[in-house]
């Protein structure tokens, strides 16, 4: 009886942070021939996230995202055939977090058994999210198991700030001359919040909070835009050993703002023009020299540019943004997360 009490408290926690009741929880917030599409091309019958942008591997990070968006979707049954593979295939460390990597060209399919903690923070939210909402207690409990172990292996007090490292090792002072070196765009604020109910401590708003007044700091090169990789060893610069860009990951760093529910204007607003060429698209940018390395013409990176709009002016979305035709994996997802969150939040840019 007490455990049922205690499961019951839990549940209402969780919707109440995520300002839902228990019913407007079920309400996709992804239409469902939108995931559908998602899915016929990225997933696989055993349940893994297919990176088709990235040889065909999957990783813990592709398995939590295809958990929140089966989660957004309404979808138990999908949902519960990509967390199958996930236990099964990526679980295995000794401390509750995800080998963050597994190919199928390789034997055993797991080279590197380190974890990626934006991939676990998303497998935690994900079934938090699901466990309440779908009265799934076994899902509650694994994502509290996984909560306090990023807690417990993932995050570190330095110079008044908490941080995340990108993986309980290779990042710390101990592993690196230039160390700690995180990455900004691990931080998912969303998420914080719905694990600080699972597993209480004031660490979780620390972290949100550092978070953002690090990407408020990281202001690099002409563009002032965060590098992919920063060392915090003295002051925030480029991490040595890693390219200096803003690139793949940084560009996500938008949408994780928006979704958390942080609406920092100036901050939003440096970042989009950063990322921007003169034409509003979305760029990867070559932090020493300036350059662009790459221009992002996918509906999925342009989304992101098109939320901050959303959100600082109120501006709709332009078509092309609100129809989702499946690319790859990557913007594919991104594009899949900034539609559900402005189904979910600001309907009227739709």
């Amino acid at each position: 009886m007490r455990r049922r009490r205690v499961r019951t408290i839990v549940i209402g926690l969780l919707l109440f942070v995520v300002g839902r009741d228990p019913a407007g929880a079920q309400q996709p917030m992804i239409d469902p021939q939108a995931w559908q599409a998602y899915k016929a091309k990225f997933l696989d019958p055993g349940g893994r996230i297919i990176d088709d942008g990235n040889g065909g591997i999957s990783h813990s990070e592709g398995q939590g995202y295809g958990l929140l968006l089966a989660y957004l979707a309404n979808n138990p049954a999908d949902f519960e055939q990509i967390w199958y593979f996930t236990r099964t295939e990526l679980l295995i460390r000794d401390d509750g977090l995800a080998a963050w990597s597994w190919n199928p060209g390789k034997t055993p399919h797991i080279e590197d058994i380190n974890n990626a903690s934006d991939g676990d923070i998303l497998i935690a939210y994900a079934l938090a999210l699901a466990g309440s909402a779908w009265q799934k207690g076994d899902y509650t409990s694994e994502a509290t198991k996984i909560a306090q172990a990023l807690l417990t292996e993932t995050t570190i007090a330095y110079q008044g700030e908490m941080l995340l490292l990108p993986g309980a090792s290779g990042f710390s002072e101990g592993d690196r001359e230039d160390g700690p070196v995180v990455n900004p765009s691990y931080w998912i604020f969303e998420a914080f919040p719905v694990l600080g109910t699972l597993v209480p401590s004031d660490k979780w708003q620390k972290m949100l909070d550092s978070g953002v007044a690090l990407l408020r700091q990281m202001q690099f090169g002409a563009k002032k835009l965060p590098a992919d990789w920063v060392s915090l060893k003295r002051r925030p610069q480029p991490a040595a050993g890693f390219p200096p860009e803003f690139g793949y990951n940084a560009v996500r760093i938008p949408l994780y703002l928006v979704r958390g529910g942080i609406k920092d204007a100036a901050l939003l607003t440096r970042l989009k023009q950063g990322m921007s060429d003169a034409n509003g698209s979305v760029t990867l940018i070559d932090l020493s020299s300036d350059k662009v390395t790459a221009t992002l013409s996918d509906p999925g990176y342009q989304v992101i540019n098109d939320l901050v709009d959303c959100v600082v002016d109120g501006t709709k979305l332009p078509a092309t943004a609100r129809q989702f035709v499946p690319t790859l994996y990557y913007p594919s997802t991104l594009h899949l997360l900034g539609l559900a969150y402005a189904a979910e939040k600001h309907p009227e840019c739709l």
